[in-house]
């Protein structure tokens, strides 16, 4: 029987350039003979993508997004993320739990003792191994949005929101210090992803 994979989160506010990294990782682990599972949050599954698009493009209180968010991560969990976990997969997911903390708690000001009460229902004992958090001014994270895309319903949002959602996400770290590691990606993406690498080298 296959030793359990490691279950991996990216996580940080729109625009700090998670993408990119997190596609370095895949390569590192691939280069090493792990296999990857490669997914996303709202997504990851037929109905997991049809929920997205509806938190992404469709105005709505913040229960009703809230609850929305775990129910994708319910199908996500028990479709894609388990399995996987279970026959030795590594899974890497670009963003999880932590994201709809900072985004609902910080960002939103939804009770953080009923987003983590949902958790549990949602999650039991399931917890990321390791969480990668690229930490950005949102000054910049904001400039370099401008910049990229035509942004959806979250990455409309202001400076301000996005700095709360990044102090929830910095408080979030401070009390899981052990699961977390933060990244400046204030620095060239190199940097990052030479700081990046040989965090997850230490993890083999």
């Amino acid at each position: 029987m296959s030793a359990r994979g490691k279950f991996i989160t990216f996580e940080g506010i729109d625009g700090a350039g998670k993408s990119t990294q997190i596609a370095a990782v895949r390569a590192f682990l691939e280069e090493r003979g792990i296999e990857v599972v490669l997914t996303r949050e709202p997504g990851g599954t037929p109905l997991a993508e049809k929920i997205r698009g509806m938190l992404l493009h469709e105005g709505m209180g913040a229960t009703a997004e809230t609850l929305l968010f775990f129910a994708a991560r319910a199908d996500h969990i028990e479709r894609v993320i388990a399995p996987a976990l279970c026959r030795g997969a590594w899974v890497l997911s670009d963003r999880f739990t932590d994201a709809t903390y900072a985004y609902q708690v910080g960002g939103k000001g939804y009770p953080g003792a009923c987003v983590e009460a949902i958790e549990r229902i949602v999650q039991g004992e399931l917890q990321p191994d390791h969480t990668v958090l690229f930490d950005i001014e949102p000054e910049e994270a904001a400039r370099r949005l401008a910049s990229a895309r035509e942004p959806d319903r979250f990455e409309s949002e202001g400076v301000r929101f996005f700095t709360n959602v990044r102090n929830a996400y910095l408080e979030r770290a401070r009390r899981s210090a052990g699961r977390f590691f933060i990244v400046s990606t204030m620095q060239p993406p190199e940097g990052v992803r030479q700081e990046l690498l040989k965090e997850v080298g230490s993890w083999l």
